[in-house]
């Protein structure tokens, strides 16, 4: 939240002053002032777009005032503010005071930027873009578009139609991967805020109410979708995406799948191993003109190779979240058999995933497919073993920067699908 004041320069002292400490009495002064010649020296050391911290002392006070002229922000969780994109005017500098926690300023002398429930228009997107969880959503995108390609025999197969089919399923898969982040999200708050504290609903960053509604929109909008386009791979890949992601997270009697191992994945694989590579693969095939609805080795190579990833990215979420899993009561494998065994399975699956593909590319009758094939899954496979035996197992941080650096391994095979041609 951005507040706007003109303060004015020269040798005088300024005070923090803290509304809520000895709330019954008024507002209390705190033991702290600072020059604001010493400010306007750090004009001089930083350019408008760095930041000037103001001094803390015992706490943060809720105004700031100097010679007559006072910034306020009364928010009753104001606790940090900075002096910004500081500008020289004559006898007076412009200074923009944010406040991470601040509530509605009702001074008249302060301006406020446009906001949306307390928050900036670019804070507000910032959080529901952290919602969306956007390392899965690039995956599911690369995927689609990816496993489209594959369709693609003749650059004639290139037509406004199959352009039109990839974009649906686009729209239509993002949906579906909006939905199931923001549904499980809503149903892990209590754990993540163990396990994930950082996370927007589990640190109160994303009112819960807002969080209801954003994925409710994404199911609504993708559902309506599914219903319009007239191909049945899109439809029956779309209401399984979205049945398995339900299943997976939600509280109600029979589902909230997670809580067992083998239906957890099961949920994951679902999406990587079949829906995408195989549903998907159909409904670009329904655009391309003359193309029979019959999948090719390369998409059941693709799906078995998938599916692995689905399992190792099913098995491998659950490592850095024992400790909320154990009180939560979610029996993952992790929690079953030991965070490190766990880790090595799934680095195992991962190798042997690069093994299979390096044998599948020696098969092929072409030699550049052959040699990408070859050279691009041994150097896969050579960056894992490598980047398995640096990871701390003690370090839940190191854990979780191995999970995201796995989502990049799977980025990279879907990046090699288009040209298996074997």
């Amino acid at each position: 939240m951005s507040y706007w004041a003109l303060v004015p320069k020269g040798k005088k002292k300024m005070s923090l002053y803290d509304p809520y400490i000895g709330r019954d009495e008024g507002p209390s002064k705190l033991n702290t002032t600072f020059d604001t010649n010493d400010l306007n020296n750090s004009i001089n050391r930083y350019s408008s777009t760095q930041c000037v911290q103001v001094p803390r002392a015992n706490g943060w006070g809720d105004s700031l005032q100097g010679g007559g002229r006072k910034l306020s922000c009364p928010g009753r969780y104001s606790h940090k503010y900075y002096v910004t994109e500081i500008q020289r005017r004559g006898t007076s500098f412009l200074a923009n005071a944010t406040s991470e926690y601040s509530d509605n300023a009702n001074d008249s002398g302060v301006f406020r930027s446009p906001q949306i429930n307390g928050k900036t228009i670019g804070a507000t997107l910032d959080v529901v873009y952290k919602y969306s969880r956007a390392y899965t959503l690039k995956g599911t995108a690369l995927s689609i578009i990816s496993i489209s390609l594959l369709a693609v025999q003749n650059l004639s197969d290139f037509t406004p139609s199959f352009f039109l089919g990839v974009l649906q399923a686009l729209l239509g898969g993002c949906l579906a991967n909006l939905y199931v982040v923001g549904i499980n999200q809503l149903s892990d708050i209590e754990i993540d805020k163990v396990n994930k504290p950082y996370l927007v609903l589990a640190s109160g960053e994303l009112p819960v109410k807002t969080g209801i509604l954003l994925t409710s929109f994404y199911a609504l909008l993708g559902l309506c979708l599914g219903w319009s386009v007239k191909s049945w791979p899109f439809r029956l890949g779309l209401f399984l995406w979205y049945a398995f992601g339900t299943a997976y997270s939600v509280h109600i009697p029979l589902l909230r799948w997670k809580r067992i191992p083998v239906l957890a994945a099961m949920c994951l694989w679902s999406v990587q191993g079949t829906i995408v590579p195989v549903l998907f693969h159909l409904h670009a095939l329904t655009y391309i003109k003359g193309r029979t609805l019959v999948l090719s080795k390369h998409a059941l190579f693709v799906s078995g190779i998938m599916s692995i990833y689905g399992i190792v990215i099913a098995l491998f979420k659950d490592v850095p979240d024992v400790e909320g899993d154990r009180i939560n009561g979610i029996n993952s494998f992790a929690l079953q058999f030991g965070q490190k065994r766990v880790f090595w399975i799934c680095i195992w699956l991962l190798e042997m995933a690069n093994g299979v593909a390096i044998l599948t590319g020696l098969s092929s009758t072409h030699f550049w497919i052959r040699s990408i094939m070859v050279i691009g899954h041994g150097i896969l496979g050579l960056i894992l073993w490598r980047n398995a035996n640096l990871v701390d197992l003690q370090s839940n941080d190191a854990i979780e920067s191995f999970y995201l650096f796995i989502w990049k391994l799977y980025y990279a095979e879907y990046l090699l699908v288009p040209i298996l041609r074997f």
